[in-house]
């Protein structure tokens, strides 16, 4: 039996470098795996990255897990850095309005159109 510890959590925050990476498609369904990480993030002592450069997919859910982020962050005199969303998730981003809220910037690809 293989134990679950030994796999790469889907969403990690590294404290040293306040950045928030996540390595696979996210959708509600892995909302729960985020929570630790965006726990962690909310307490960052600077301004928070998100490196989104692997997911292909990343639904409403991760937008309002990131928009909370970012007002929570605001509050705090801290900004959040998206980094490197792919095509399609930058399109989200963009059709949930999450490049618009105050803190909030990215950098990379235009969005995918269809």
């Amino acid at each position: 039996m293989v134990a679950l510890d030994r796999f790469r959590p889907i969403v990690e925050f590294n404290e040293h470098c306040s950045t928030l990476v996540c390595c696979g498609d996210e959708d509600r369904s892995t909302q729960g795996s985020r929570r630790r990480a965006l726990a962690r993030a909310i307490r960052a002592q600077s301004d928070v990255v998100v490196d989104l450069s692997e997911p292909s997919f990343a639904d409403g859910s991760v937008m309002l897990d990131l928009a909370v982020l970012a007002r929570r962050l605001r509050v705090r005199g801290r900004a959040l850095h998206i980094k490197r969303p792919q095509p399609q998730v930058r399109t989200m981003i963009e059709v949930a309005g999450l490049h618009r809220l105050p803190g909030v910037r990215i950098e990379g690809p235009a969005p995918a159109f269809a």
